[in-house]
C-alpha cells in the first residue's frame, strides 16, 4: 500500500488546499515556501542583493536583527524596497516589531502601506495577538493580498498553537502561515539544541498539526552555523521529514541546498502524474481505491498526487521567471 511517506511535504495555500481536499482540479496556484531568507531592513546592501536570490520568500526585517536607532531607516528601507517591485516572483514578507513596542504601530501602518504579500507578526503567544494585527492593518488599508503570517517563538506560543492557527479559519485575520522561531524557544525553555533537535521536535510537531488542522502553510526555525553545509543539510532533511513546508534562513549560500531538499523529486512528480491519469481512466474516476502499478491507491494519494505536481510547476514557473529576470 502506497504510504503518506511516498510523497513528499507539500506546500500549499489554505484555500488551494480546501479546493484540492474536495477532489476537484485546482482553482488557485500553489506558492512554494521552501527557502525563506532573512534579511536586515537596515543594510541597504542586504536588500539590493537580494533581488538575484533564488529564493521562493525573503522576510524584510524590522526586528531583531536592527538596533533600535537604526528602525526607523530600517523601516524606510524596506518599505520602498517592497515599492520598487524589482523582486520579481519572490514572496515579500515584512516583520514589524511587536504592537506593544515603540515601533509596532507605526511599522504596521507603514508594512500595510507598501502592500508586501505579507506582514510577519512576531512573539505571538495568544490569538489575540493575530485578531489585533488584522485589525490593524485593515483600519491602515492594506490590500487584501496581504496576508499575516505568524512567529511561534514562546513556551506560550507552542501552548496555545491550535488556537493561534485556529485563527486563520475567520478569512477577517489573513493568517497564511506560522514561522518558528526555534532560537527563540530554546532561550525561552533553557532546553539544549542537539543534533537530533530531541528537545525542539515536540514544539514542532504540535506547530504542524495545529498548521494542517487549519490549512496554514508552516515553517522551520534557522540553522545557526551557516558554513556547516553538513548539518544544514541534515536539518532541512529533518524538517521535511516532520512536515515542514520550507525552512527559514540566515545565509544566502543556504537558499539553494533548501530549495533542493524541499523540492519533490523527480521520482516524485513522475509518480505522482501516473496516479492523476490512473484515476482519469474511464471507469476510475468515482471509484475511492484503485490498482496503480501494482499498489492499492486511494483518493486520498490523488489529493496528494495533484498538490505533488502543482508544487512542481509553481517551481517550474519560477525558475523560467528568474531566467526571463536575468536575461532582462
Amino acid at each position: 500500500m502506497v504510504g503518506l511517506q511516498d510523497f513528499p511535504r507539500c506546500l500549499y495555500r489554505p484555500d488551494a488546499f480546501r479546493t484540492l481536499m474536495t477532489d476537484e482540479e485546482p482553482a488557485m496556484k500553489i506558492r512554494p515556501r521552501r527557502s525563506v531568507l532573512y534579511m536586515p531592513g537596515a543594510n541597504q546592501r542586504a536588500l539590493d542583493k537580494a533581488r538575484t536570490l533564488p529564493a521562493d520568500a525573503l522576510i524584510l526585517d524590522l526586528e531583531d536583527s536592527v538596533a533600535p536607532d537604526a528602525k526607523p531607516q530600517a523601516r524606510d528601507n524596506v518599505c520602498a524596497a517592497v515599492k520598487s517591485g524589482d523582486y520579481g516572483s519572490r514572496e515579500l514578507v515584512i516583520r514589524v516589531n511587536a504592537l506593544e513596542t515603540p515601533w509596532g504601530t507605526a511599522d504596521m501602518f507603514a508594512a500595510a502601506d507598501a502592500e508586501p504579500d505579507a506582514i510577519l507578526v512576531p512573539k505571538v503567544s495568544h490569538p489575540g495577538d493575530i485578531v489585533s494585527a488584522a485589525k490593524v492593518i485593515k483600519a491602515a488599508g492594506a490590500p487584501e493580498k496581504t496576508r499575516l503570517w505568524a512567529m511561534i517563538e514562546t513556551p506560550m506560543s507552542i501552548l496555545n498553537a491550535r488556537e493561534i492557527a485556529q485563527t486563520g479559519a475567520d478569512p477577517e485575520n489573513r493568517l497564511s502561515c506560522l514561522v518558528l522561531g526555534t532560537n527563540d524557544l530554546l532561550k525561552e525553555s533553557r532546553a539544549r539544541m542537539t543534533g537530533d533537535r530531541f528537545a525542539v521536535v515536540p514544539w514542532l510537531a504540535m506547530s504542524i498539526v495545529a498548521a494542517r488542522a487549519y490549512g496554514l502553510d508552516v515553517v522551520d526555525g534557522v540553522y545557526n552555523d551557516f558554513k556547516d553545509d553538513a548539518g544544514f543539510r541534515e536539518e532541512c532533511e529533518h524538517g521535511r521529514t516532520l512536515g515542514m513546508d520550507g525552512k527559514t534562513l540566515i545565509h544566502p549560500s543556504q537558499v539553494t541546498p533548501c530549495n533542493d531538499i524541499f523540492s519533490p523529486t523527480a521520482d516524485e512528480v513522475a509518480w505522482s502524474r501516473r496516479i492523476i491519469q490512473a484515476f482519469a481512466e474511464p471507469g476510475n474516476d468515482k471509484k475511492g481505491v484503485i490498482t496503480v502499478d501494482g499498489k492499492m491507491t486511494e483518493r486520498l494519494h490523488l489529493v496528494m498526487a495533484r498538490r505533488t505536481v502543482a508544487i512542481a510547476e509553481a517551481i517550474e514557473e519560477m525558475s523560467m521567471a528568474e531566467a526571463a529576470e536575468g536575461r532582462s
